[in-house]
């Protein structure tokens, strides 16, 4: 899958050195934490079509060995299984990457439901890659992917309207806690200059292909996956529920982007709010009729779940991005878009 608008031609914009391969053309080297997941997996790919070498560490926990199956005969990659927390193998991948695309995580209702799992694979695995860089000296731009499940609703700190460029973190969930001391460390070791670190905020990826994971918002892309195979599933929040979404391709977009913007364009060490479409889960449910017809719709049952719907509302569903747009990006356009890449892409 090619991400739209996104180029790598050459070197990073973070100006880190090229590497060659054995006929001597230019290569970036990259390495993507958690390649086996969805995102990983078609940023591989993405990487790989503008000419990169790409190795990918995953243990398989949340990701899949089909999703890079296809890949495993290119020249340029290489598939690891194994875990960040690897210590002598995590020095080993960082000293031959240029960029690193820190993607491994554990998603957010297992990190709610498992405490010790969440601290361990998302706060445990990023101090461990981060004291990789810094023992090896060799300054890899380090691009991490945190969450939209940074900003929440309090009694003492609600939601604005509108969630800015400027608006302060006030995570709802374990996942988002964790995910908020991952960006803070990430703009300290870079403020240290240990790397050069870039942080993009996710909005939620709608439509993963596969089965259902553990994810709170992993019904928003069952609702409209399960349907167009034909599937029963369930929803467990109400249709006036608003959320902010993005594709796959403008995730991708988003990450790439990050890898390849110069210092001024990308404007320090904060972190970077990805464009978002805002769309009720009911107006997803339209477009899902209108792709598929009435019969794709009755194949969803309204069964409210209070841990998920508590999860899920408290995070912000509209966004201004100035910043992100200063750099090009831009949110899908609606949602009848979305669910029509997800078609051309799965066959269906």
């Amino acid at each position: 899958m090619s991400a739209p608008g996104a180029r790598l031609a050459g070197p990073p914009g973070l100006t880190s050195p090229a590497a060659k391969d054995h006929q001597g053309a230019n290569m970036s080297r990259a390495l993507i934490t958690g390649g086996g997941g969805f995102i990983g997996s078609h940023l591989a790919e993405a990487l790989l079509e503008r000419g990169w070498t790409v190795e990918v560490i995953d243990d398989l926990s949340t990701g899949s060995i089909e999703n890079i199956s296809h890949l495993k005969g290119h020249p340029h990659f290489r598939y690891t299984l194994d875990t960040v927390m690897n210590r002598p193998l995590m020095l080993e991948l960082v000293d031959r990457a240029d960029v690193i695309f820190h993607l491994a995580a554990a998603v957010s209702a297992e990190c709610e439901a498992d405490f010790d799992l969440g601290m361990r694979s998302n706060l445990g695995a990023t101090n461990r890659l981060l004291k990789c860089c810094r023992a090896l000296g060799t300054r890899p731009a380090v691009i991490f992917a945190s969450s939209v499940a940074a900003f929440g609703a309090s009694e003492d700190q609600p939601l604005p309207a509108v969630i800015d460029d400027h608006t302060m973190p006030n995570p709802q969930s374990s996942y988002g806690i964790q995910k908020v001391i991952g960006e803070l460390l990430i703009a300290d070791y870079t403020r240290k200059g240990y790397l050069r670190g870039r942080t993009v905020r996710l909005m939620t990826v709608v439509v993963r292909p596969g089965r259902p994971n553990a994810a709170a918002s992993g019904f928003l892309s069952a609702i409209i996956r399960e349907p167009l195979r034909g599937e029963r599933t369930a929803c467990p929040v109400d249709p006036q529920t608003a959320v902010a979404l993005a594709s796959p391709a403008r995730a991708i977009e988003g990450l790439l982007c990050a890898a390849t913007s110069s210092d001024q364009a990308w404007g320090g060490r904060t972190p970077v709010n990805l464009p978002a479409l805002t769309v009720t889960v009911g107006e997803m449910v339209s477009a899902l009729e209108r792709a598929a017809g009435r019969d794709a719709v009755e194949l969803i049952d309204w069964d409210p779940d209070p841990a998920i719907a508590r999860i899920v509302t408290s995070w912000p569903a509209r966004f201004r991005t100035d910043r992100a747009s200063g750099l090009g990006l831009s949110p899908d356009t609606d949602f009848d878009a979305v669910i029509a890449m997800h078609l051309a892409e799965s066959g269906l």
